[in-house]
């Protein structure tokens, strides 16, 4: 195997697949960063899950590599580009559905990772907000990315039910939000 480092990023630069050198601050630079970054989210809630999400969040991260390897191409826009399978997003909506059927019905917002709650739970939380911002991300590269939009909004959503079914799973149940240290200005 050869040696992790390279010395070619030392100046700032990195290089995307096909060979066009662009500077680490670069927008596709930092979607798929951020991609990464949500990976390795994943992967610590996965350690804390019970097999069948387990299964589930790996199969994820396998499609958050594909999106990597989406967002790292050189030409985003050309015609021969990967893409990611239109299935893949209706694999999620399955998973949300199955996972929110076990759960009795939402009535106010809840608090993310509730004392005493799983920290398998408050760990996809966290996942969910860096989902929302490699969604972010994706959009700013302004390019054709109607393939990886979709999974990212649906897995935002997934990384939800997953939480929320976890913590009920766990026995903690939802942790509604009390909303306070609020006031108004005299008019």
């Amino acid at each position: 195997m050869a040696k992790l480092y390279t010395r070619q990023g030392d100046e700032g630069m990195t290089q995307l697949l096909g060979g066009k050198r662009v500077r680490k601050d670069h927008p596709q630079v930092e979607a798929y960063g951020t991609v990464d970054e949500l990976t390795a989210a994943i992967g610590l809630a996965a350690a804390w899950a019970p097999p069948s999400l387990g299964e589930q969040l790996v199969w994820i991260q396998e499609m958050l590599f594909a999106i990597g390897a989406i967002l790292a191409q050189g030409d985003l826009a050309s015609k021969g580009r990967w893409k990611l399978e239109k299935q893949s997003a209706t694999q999620l909506e399955a998973w949300i559905d199955a996972l929110s059927g076990e759960l009795p019905e939402q009535t106010a917002f809840l608090l993310p990772g509730p004392v005493g709650g799983p920290p398998g739970a408050a760990q996809l939380h966290v996942a969910r907000t860096i989902c929302r911002r490699a969604e972010r991300r994706v959009c700013a590269l302004g390019e054709e990315l109607g393939d990886v939009l979709p999974f990212l909004n649906r897995l935002a959503d997934y990384l939800y039910a997953a939480a929320r079914w976890l913590s009920w799973h766990e026995g903690t149940g939802d942790h509604p939000v009390r909303i306070t240290g609020l006031s108004k200005e005299d008019a």
